[in-house]
């Protein structure tokens, strides 16, 4: 491992009985970001989480948390996660104070160093104003702001969100999202999601599970070019019909959109664009905008799951 390491995964697997719902899981995480932790459900998600936070030990491999096997040394290494489950648990006849000094004791702080942790949690998560309200009468994103302020509290160099933005109004998710990036500056997010675009706004680093596999893993970027671009959308000044168009040897399909635009299908490789160039040029087509449009992630999750199980 390098120093440089604060979440180590190698060779991870797991089963209930004789089913394997993890099976040769590995990751390795730098010190600060956000790692999107991306399938759909039942994809072994949740099950990989509660093993990163020691919740459950897994059957086979490592989990190594800032330098400790978080079997050997479970105490400490939990003391350096924080986790924040898809639905926080809160306690809802408390007030925003008493609740985190609660939490606080729970992940075994020094008493002496509470109520500065406190305040400055309640700082970073826009709570300075809901001290004394009871969490009951919270909204939906000040619930899921003191679910956050509970998971970094004590300052742990591992934060694991599962599903933190779900059941969110737009509002709420665009300030939850700030907030995430904010904590991500000096600490290590993982981001579990089930859907492609909360993954797509707010991670620069995707882990893709499906039947408790990883099906990729890399950046934001090399998913989206996993999948090479085959349809172009081209807009014409002199319009050709559309037979013309289908008589290009690697177009493949034509559709007509309004005011001169059209998307057209194509296979081979992006020398299209420069036989429409040519052609646009001999015939007066005016052809003043060429533009790739990629496979959208969602085909692309699809594209890697059948990949990987040969369905």
């Amino acid at each position: 491992m390098t120093n440089s390491s604060i979440l180590k995964v190698n060779n991870l697997s797991h089963r209930y009985a004789k089913d394997w719902v993890l099976k040769g899981i590995n990751l390795d995480a730098s010190r600060s970001g956000i790692l999107g932790l991306l399938g759909a459900n039942g994809a072994g998600k949740s099950t990989l989480m509660n093993i990163m936070c020691g919740i459950l030990f897994q059957s086979q491999g490592d989990v190594i948390i800032d330098g400790l096997d978080i079997r050997q040394h479970s105490l400490e290494a939990r003391r350096r996660i924080g986790f924040l489950p898809q639905h926080a648990p809160l306690h809802l006849e408390l007030t925003v104070d008493e609740y985190l000094r609660y939490c606080a004791h729970l992940r075994l702080m020094e008493p002496a160093s509470i109520p500065a942790a406190l305040e400055a949690v309640k700082d970073r998560c826009g709570l300075g104003h809901f001290s004394r309200r009871t969490i009951r009468n919270l909204s939906g994103g000040y619930r899921q702001r003191v679910g956050i302020a509970q998971s970094i509290i004590h300052d742990p160099n591992v934060v694991v969100m599962d599903e933190p933005t779900n059941g969110l109004d737009p509002n709420q998710i665009q300030l939850v999202r700030q907030l995430i990036a904010d904590i991500a500056k000096d600490r290590f997010v993982v981001f579990s999601s089930h859907i492609l675009s909360e993954v797509v706004a707010i991670c620069s680093n995707i882990v893709m599970m499906d039947k408790g596999e990883i099906v990729f893993s890399g950046s934001m970027n090399e998913f989206n070019e996993h999948t090479p671009p085959s349809s172009l959308l081209v807009i014409f000044s002199s319009p050709p019909v559309e037979k013309e168009l289908l008589s290009i040897e690697t177009v493949t399909s034509v559709e007509k959109l309004a005011d001169g635009r059209f998307r057209l299908g194509f296979c081979g490789g992006k020398a299209v664009s420069e036989e429409l160039v040519a052609l646009s040029v001999g015939q007066g087509w005016g052809l003043s905008e060429i533009q790739f449009e990629r496979t959208s992630l969602e085909k692309t999750f699809a594209q890697l799951s059948v990949g990987r199980t040969g369905e």
